[in-house]
Parts: structure tokens; sequence; C-alpha cells
């Protein structure tokens, strides 16, 4: 069946584990960490693939390599196929295995850190690494399987990707009353354009409210939890979500309404590749039980105890 593949050498999973790694690092030095040895070692490997399959895997980009649109299909092969022999091996030896989950960092510290920290998560069998990442890195991840799982706020994603709705949520805007006394003095300062604001890029796009593309933010910061820290110093306004809790001490803080965010209906979902339940006979048990856990804490945030993550 596989006579012609096997008919000359020069092809290893030494040689393919070589090529996921240069990909992923987008450097040879990198994949190799600096050792000089390992970087010959990765060059040679490179170069026998390519002789092998006689056609070019890497190219120069800048300082460093990339792969060609060959190089990332056979490195996407290579990946799902090492990721099946390595979750057979743990199988086999009856190890372990860590769930690796991308998010946004106001998510990780505000849902997923608490839930995998409770004690019948942390006794289980199943280890967890999480990770921050916007949404496109997070689809970009589930693809190449260095993700297992991801929670994101698209509504679609790219196939083979797969969605299951979590929870929603909207935005509040919160204005210190050091910068305006009432909430129509805040809604003028907002049209106007004199409402200093601290604005997550990172996790909202200015472009996701009608009109506020056009302006600049006074602070413009990454994620909602820095936003909300700057709010607590009182120079500046933000633009929070509900599920966030905000400390204000003595009414100190207005929240008036904002018609472009009355508007805005967002979704948690959690994101997976079906490659992965096919690779990974746990993967579905795990699925199904983070599906379980977040959509109860996202409903009810006070919640402790997610049941038994053993698969």
């Amino acid at each position: 069946m596989f006579a012609r593949l096997f008919a000359q050498s020069g092809l290893s999973l030494d040689r393919l584990r070589a090529l996921v790694e240069v990909g992923a690092c987008g450097s040879i030095v990198r994949a190799a960490e600096g050792d000089p040895a390992r970087q010959s070692q990765y060059s040679r490997q490179l170069k026998e693939l390519e002789d092998f399959f006689q056609v070019a895997l890497v190219e120069r980009h800048g300082k460093g390599v990339r792969l060609t649109a060959r190089g990332r299909e056979l490195a996407r092969i290579s990946r799902f196929f090492l990721l099946g022999m390595s979750n057979f091996q743990r199988g086999c030896l009856a190890e372990g295995q860590t769930c690796r989950l991308g998010a946004s960092a106001t998510f990780i510290s505000t849902f997923l850190l608490p839930l995998l920290a409770q004690p019948n998560a942390a006794q289980a069998e199943l280890r967890f690494a999480v990770e921050a990442a916007s949404g496109t890195d997070v689809e970009r991840r589930l693809h190449d399987l260095t993700l297992d799982f991801g929670v994101v706020t698209q509504t679609t994603l790219s196939r083979p990707l797969q969605l299951k709705e979590l929870g929603r949520w909207r935005l509040k805007l919160w204005v210190p009353t050091s910068l305006c006394r009432s909430r129509p003095d805040a809604v003028r300062a907002l049209m106007t354009n004199r409402l200093p604001l601290a604005w997550p890029v990172q996790e909202f796009p200015l472009s996701a409210v009608e009109g506020m593309s056009e302006r600049e933010p006074l602070l413009v910061c990454a994620t909602f939890l820095e936003a909300r820290t700057a709010l607590a110093a009182g120079g500046v306004a933000a633009v929070l979500p509900d599920f966030l809790d905000v400390e204000n001490p003595s009414g100190t803080l207005l929240t008036p309404r904002w018609p472009a965010l009355d508007s805005l209906v967002f979704r948690f979902s959690l994101a997976w590749n079906p490659r992965l339940l096919r690779l990974n006979p746990h993967a579905a048990r795990w699925r199904d039980v983070l599906i379980a856990a977040l959509t109860a804490r996202l409903a009810d945030p006070g919640l402790s105890g997610i049941g038994s993550f053993r698969a």
C-alpha cells in the first residue's frame, strides 16, 4: 500500500518533528533554542525532507524562515499524525494528559481560573494549560491543534471548526463622577468626544461600536481587566462587560445609557476542531464537561464545583 512512500530514505518521525517545530517557531534558531548543534541538525533534516518530496518546504523570511504552502500542508499532516501517536503512547502508558485552552485574558481570569482551580478539578487526572489569545489566534491554533479548545466571541469560524454557545453578555459604560456630575452630562461629553476613555482594543476593537472608529481614546489598553484598573484611578471612563465586577464605593461611578452599546449582544462559545475528537479518545468527554461547567458558571458566576473531569 505504501511501497512508493518507503522506496527511498529521507522520511522519518524526527524529520517531520523538525518541520513542525520550525514552522511553529518561525525560525530554526528559536526551534533549536539557540543550540548550534540542533540548528545544524534541523537544517539538515529540512533539506532531507525537501530532497525526499522534491519540493521546497521552507523559504527565507526576514531573519528567519517560514513554511511554503507545501511546507504548511505537510506540517499540518505531520502534526495530526504526531499528536495521534503521542496520545496513543500516553494511553498505553496510562499517563495523564494536558488539556490546552485558549481564551481572552479577561475570560481566563473571570471564569476559567476560578473553575479549574476547584478541588474536584485539581484532583482529577486531567491537567490544564490556559493561554491568553485573541479570537483570531485561537481560531488559527485550533486548526493546527496547538490548542485543544478555545473560547471565542465570533459567531462563525472557518471549517471544520465547531462552536457551542456558552452564554451571552453586554457592555456598560462606567464614568467617574469626578469627570461628569450626572448621566446626561456624561452622555453629552461622550457624544462631543470630550469624555476621556480607556479602551481595551485587544479584546474589543473600536470598530465594534458605531462611531468609535474615528475617535482616539485617551488610554489604549489591551484587555478589559486593564481598562477596569484604569477606571478605578478615577481619571478615565471605560466600557466593560456586564459580567465583570466593578467596585463602586459611595456611588462614585455613573452608568449612563449609550444607545450604540445597548443594541450589542455578545456570545461566548467553546470552539474545537473535530479532528481532535478522532485523534484523542478523551476529547469528547473534555468538551462536554467544559460546555456544562462553563455554561453553568456564565449563568451563575457564584457557582463552585464543576463535576468530575475523569475521562
